[in-house]
């Protein structure tokens, strides 16, 4: 199971007792803010996305869009989602728990400006019914990410 990969990761860390799994499904946006109490722009969502043939996670806030101008401008390539087959293949995490921690090796990670709003968000851990809740800053330590993009569009705009 992937959430035991993401738990071994936090073991080394030392953060694991962190993780928090719920009794709901978490799967969506919606669900993981009804489990977890919060707005749902908090759930820091990502996204598996095939870019050149190489597989690619953005994290972006919960109420993000993907800008599809932006993504390719940023990507130089079309958004193209994984399927839940090939996400679960090339990412390790299922559709409904993909999350940036303990992914297979090759993939590139990236994180919207959108989260940049929040002090923390809650990403999930790797099944459909958990989540951590992290600043900013660990969110940007544990993801291990390429860097930050601005490829998403907020409802407002």
């Amino acid at each position: 199971m992937s959430i035991e990969r993401v738990r071994e990761f936090f073991r080394k860390e030392g953060i694991e007792d962190r993780i928090r799994e719920f009794g709901v499904s978490s799967a969506t946006v919606e669900l993981a803010a009804e489990a977890l109490n919060c707005e749902p722009c908090r759930i820091a969502k990502t996204l598996s996305f095939s870019v050149n043939g190489r597989p690619v996670l953005v994290v972006a806030a919960g109420d993000a869009r993907i800008d599809n101008r932006k993504f390719k401008e940023t990507f130089e390539a079309k958004a193209r989602m994984l399927t839940a087959d090939e996400a679960a293949e090339l990412i390790g995490h299922a559709v409904g728990g993909v999350c940036p921690f303990a992914v297979n090796s090759g993939v590139e990670v990236y994180l919207d400006e959108s989260l940049k709003r929040f002090e923390t968000v809650f990403p999930a851990c790797g099944s459909s019914n958990s989540a951590i809740e992290m600043t900013i800053g660990e969110l940007q330590t544990y993801a291990l990410p390429e860097g930050w993009v601005d490829v998403c569009r907020l409802p407002a705009e």
